[in-house]
Parts: C-alpha cells; sequence; structure tokens
C-alpha cells in the first residue's frame, strides 16, 4: 500500500486520508479521512482521535487500543493524502482557490500554480497573511522586485492557513 513521504514530525490533520492496517487482520484494516472533529472511524475500535497526532504516535494509540481485543495487533499507519496543509490564495489570481503544500512552497511559486496574476492586479501590493497563536500578521510581497531578484527576502516559504492576497 503505497503512502505520501511524510517526516517524523509530519502532524495529521483535518481531512488527511490515512490507511489503517492491521497485519493479518484485513477485516480490522480501514482507509480513512480525518473527520472536521479531528477523529476517525475504525472498525472494532469505533472513535479514535488523529488530528495532532505523528503517524507513529497514532499507530502507538491504536495499537494499544486494540489489545484489549487483538493479541499481539500489528499495526501500520499509512499517510494517503495530504490534504490538512493547505494555502490559499484570492483576489486577482487566474485561479484563485486553496491549495495543498506537501513540501516547501515560497510565494512565488504558489502564485504560479494559481496560474499567476491578471492583468489588473496590483501586484505591488500583495500581501501574506498568517495567523499563528490568535496573531494574524501582514506580510508585503512585491511581484516585480522579486522577479527583478531584488528584495528576495519579500518570497517567504508559506506555512499551512497562510492566505495570499492579490489586490
Amino acid at each position: 500500500m503505497q503512502g505520501v513521504p511524510v517526516d517524523a514530525s509530519f502532524v495529521i490533520g483535518t481531512d488527511d486520508l490515512l490507511a489503517i492496517v492491521f497485519w493479518e487482520l484485513p477485516n480490522h484494516s480501514a482507509e480513512v479521512a480525518v473527520r472536521p472533529d479531528g477523529k476517525i472511524t475504525l472498525p472494532l475500535l469505533n472513535e479514535v482521535q488523529a488530528s495532532g497526532l505523528t503517524p507513529d504516535q497514532l499507530r502507538t494509540q491504536i495499537t494499544t487500543a486494540a489489545a484489549k481485543y487483538i493479541r499481539d495487533p500489528q499495526v501500520s499507519v499509512i499517510v494517503k493524502q495530504i490534504n490538512s496543509r493547505k494555502v490559499f490564495v484570492t483576489g486577482k489570481v487566474l485561479r484563485p482557490g486553496s491549495y495543498p503544500i506537501t513540501q516547501p512552497t515560497t510565494v512565488l511559486q504558489m502564485l504560479a500554480i494559481a496560474g499567476g496574476t491578471s492583468d489588473f492586479a496590483k501586484t505591488k501590493k500583495i500581501a501574506i497573511m498568517r495567523t499563528e497563536h490568535g496573531q494574524t500578521q501582514s506580510f508585503k510581497f512585491n511581484y516585480g522586485e522579486v522577479l527583478q531578484g531584488k528584495k528576495l527576502d519579500q518570497n517567504i516559504v508559506l506555512m499551512p492557513g497562510d492566505t495570499i492576497v492579490v489586490p
């Protein structure tokens, strides 16, 4: 069963698609999406909290819970698809919307993924909105400067939840 590569620090989030595999017990295995409440539903175990855990932490939790019903359960947690790590692009771009980020992605790269800016975009006034610990920050991005190789420090690496606003 093929999954996407994730490092040990990857944290499962809402909408991620997981495969929970019980070795030699296919009736207990399942492919599940993490619900908005952060839980998944598994045969025999019912509701299990998944959001906020690493795949290894979830494997340990499922193994411990399954041990009440199954002798020496062997469990694997495979991340099939990452849907929780999204960036939003809005305003005068060709394809506004939410886009998954599964690897480090800069503002310029995300604007390219969104089809670039429209003819009437105010490309000197692009803003990146980021909320951390309840505080919203705004970062300025001047498209023309970055394309010319100037002030490259404004081409920041995006974080899940960031919103790029192209006026």
